[in-house]
């Protein structure tokens, strides 16, 4: 885990002057009234700054850049943008892993952050609607007799899934005769798949394609085992009235065409704008 208060790094006018045209897409008019936002900011940042949780588990959403060690992803831009629009200053705690987020904000240590929506989950967190609809999938190597994601549940079966990840929850309740096994986390799913010869890797599509591209030897399985709804999420001891804040502003999010630009601007394929509440 690493924190970054992004109240004292620099930014640049340019980098600074896109947040504000990105904010102004997100809520226009939305922040307009000072004392509504106030209402909003004592609700979703009650100790002054927007501390977010930051999960690098799924790289569609966020990723850090291998030369200057910056995290960007969706999920930054959108906890950039409600800061700016509460008026107050985001604070970024980034995690390697979704359970480390999880209980980061379960335990009101932090004030959002960016999860897969699941019932298992739902217990101390509050969740919005989707933004973003992503694909789970399955990876076996070339050689491997698997065809099918109906052929996956079945004894002696050995499945390979991100220790507290969207599929780890899933998975485990679904496959019945399939033997669950647990990597630290979601981006090392593949590499730990092979280290311990499992036979199925479960995970992001878009990760598991990058990992077959860079190992070589692996494919995926024809389609998708089943669809993740990321969410924003926050305590659920803030109650009703921050729920409905944060929910607000992730429909204006997506009406504005705020999280499209965002995919697209980040690069992100394999995802798609999750439809209005």
């Amino acid at each position: 885990m690493t924190a970054t208060n992004h109240a004292t790094n620099p930014a640049s006018t340019a980098r600074r002057a896109l947040l504000g045209t990105l904010v102004g897409a997100v809520a226009p008019g939305l922040g307009a009234c000072a004392s509504a936002r106030r209402a909003d900011a004592a609700l979703l940042a009650p100790s002054g700054r927007l501390r977010a949780s930051i999960n690098l588990g799924n790289p569609i959403l966020a990723r850090r850049d291998a030369a200057t060690g910056q995290v960007a992803g969706v999920s930054v831009d959108l906890a950039r943008a409600l800061a700016e629009r509460l008026g107050v200053d985001a604070e970024l705690t980034v995690f390697e892993s979704a359970g480390q987020s999880v209980d980061a904000v379960r335990g009101g240590q932090l004030d959002i952050g960016f999860f897969a929506i699941d019932p298992l989950r739902s217990d101390g967190i509050r969740f919005t609607a989707p933004y973003v609809l992503i694909e789970g999938a399955y990876l076996v190597r070339d050689t491997s007799p698997l065809t099918d994601n109906a052929q996956v549940d079945r004894p002696g079966t050995r499945v390979m899934v991100g220790r507290a990840s969207v599929y780890d929850l899933y998975l485990s309740r679904t496959l019945k005769a399939a033997e669950m096994l647990r990597a630290p986390t979601s981006p090392t799913v593949v590499d730990t798949f092979l280290a311990q010869n499992a036979d199925v890797a479960a995970g992001v599509k878009q990760q598991l394609q990058a990992d077959a591209r860079r190992l070589g030897g692996l494919r995926l399985l024809p389609g998708r085992f089943m669809v993740i709804e990321q969410a924003m999420g926050l305590p659920a001891a803030r109650g009703a009235a921050a729920q409905a804040s944060l929910r607000a502003f992730v429909e204006s999010a997506k009406s504005s065409g705020f999280v499209a630009r965002a995919l697209q601007r980040h690069g992100i394929q394999g995802a798609v704008v999750a439809p209005a509440a």
